[in-house]
């Protein structure tokens, strides 16, 4: 699929089916986080998988949106350095970068996704065991869509403001 194409085209799943991922298109996710440029390439970053139901169910308690991780068939913790103490925008930019590289590979391989923010950082490390100078913002969760017509539904009408209201040329208001 062509890029422009796969961007355009990329929905946010919240749904999924009763269905595990394969092994291949887990490792392929994987591949394209790690593929992901960073800040002087110090791949500040590191991830953990989680397929188990009950840790996925536990996982789905850290956010007030995070529910839909209960239903998935992966998540994927992104770590970083804790961005209190180490470069938070380009950690965030860099991690930003591998989240979207994951989330097309998986849509191109028919996986749908969704983010959801960890506001309860005691609880997700305690869930999954990260040490203290590792932090956890988000969680990616993949699977394949509950209703497959997800992968093709058309855009919502009024879903992206108009680039003519957020583009500036040489100034603001140029």
């Amino acid at each position: 699929m062509d890029v422009e194409q796969a961007i355009g085209r990329l929905r946010v799943v919240r749904a999924f089916a009763n269905r595990p991922v394969p092994e291949a298109d887990v490792e392929a996710i994987l591949k394209a986080a790690r593929r992901t440029g960073s800040s002087k390439n110090t791949q500040r970053w590191a991830f953990i998988v989680v397929t188990h139901r009950e840790r996925l169910e536990r996982l789905s308690k850290v956010g007030d949106y995070a529910g839909h991780l209960a239903g998935a068939a992966l998540s994927i913790a992104l770590l970083t350095p804790d961005p209190a103490r180490d470069h938070p925008y380009s950690l965030m930019w860099d991690l930003g970068r591998a989240a979207q590289n994951m989330t097309l590979v998986a849509w191109n391989r028919g996986l749908g996704s969704v983010p959801a923010t960890v506001y309860d950082q005691a609880l997700c490390r305690a869930i999954l065991g990260y040490p203290a100078d590792q932090h956890c913002e988000y969680l990616l969760s993949f699977g394949y869509p509950a209703n497959a017509a997800d992968l093709e539904r058309p855009l919502r009408r009024g879903g992206r403001r108009p680039l003519a209201e957020m583009i500036h040329y040489e100034t603001w208001g140029g």
